[in-house]
């Protein structure tokens, strides 16, 4: 048990599995983001561009809800398309900003790679090689 322990321990303590915990709180966030840049900015003005359409409350009743005595016994079953269209686009915008993220990292990366690297110290054997030639070209 021990050794699982320190393993877990292990894991946990590294950069990776920190890095990827921070990912998932940003990435929680950022859905909230979209969620609302959707239903509260986007949709209303799709709406009003198709004619005041509210998609959220877009919906087939499949099942009719069931009243007795004026008080509802059964909901409605509801086939909530208008939902689905909002999640649609929310899934869109997060693919979207995901991939201009993902092509902004990877141009940099490039540009990481483009870049000419310092050149490399001289082996010990080259020092050497390098101090002999530079004798004979004395002596001569």
């Amino acid at each position: 048990m021990g050794k699982l322990l320190n393993e877990f321990k292990e894991f946990a303590v590294k950069g990776n599995a920190v890095d990827m915990a921070v990912a998932v709180v940003i990435g929680g966030a950022f859905g909230a983001i979209v969620t609302s840049l959707v239903n509260d900015l986007i949709m209303p003005c799709i709406g009003v561009l198709i004619g005041g359409t509210d998609f959220a409350n877009l919906a087939i009743t499949l099942k009719e809800a069931v009243v007795e005595n004026g008080e509802t016994v059964k909901e409605a079953v509801l086939f909530k398309y208008g939902q689905f269209i909002n999640a649609i686009i929310t899934f869109l915008i997060v693919a979207f900003s995901i991939f201009l993220v993902v092509k902004a990292l990877n141009k940099l990366k490039r540009k990481k790679e483009e870049a000419p690297a310092a050149p490399a110290e001289p082996s010990a054997e080259e020092k050497l090689l390098t101090e002999i030639r530079d004798l004979l070209k004395e002596k001569k």
